[in-house]
């Protein structure tokens, strides 16, 4: 257990931070569900849409500092490609 002040401060912060970082993360992935399930079903215009809305979320987190940039990069990168097979 944290013996000093200092310590126990960090802790604090650090579950608080924990706590946020999580939301956002799920936020994240929510998003993306949604551009991955308008894929699945095939729907061009509504897939595109979903991957607009997906993409400022996504470069938020890296802002943050939830996410790496390369990750959310990649993350987006292969989603537009998914969407643009679908053919939007």
């Amino acid at each position: 257990m944290a013996n000093t002040r200092q310590a126990r401060k960090r802790i604090k912060q650090a579950l608080r931070r924990t706590q946020v970082n999580r939301a956002r993360t799920s936020r994240i992935r929510t998003f993306i569900r949604q551009v991955e399930a308008a894929i699945e079903s095939g729907d061009g215009k509504t897939a595109a849409k979903a991957l607009k809305q997906a993409q400022p979320e996504v470069m938020r987190g890296v802002s943050r500092g939830v996410l790496h940039r390369k990750t959310a990069s990649r993350r987006i990168s292969r989603l537009a490609k998914r969407v643009k097979a679908v053919g939007a």
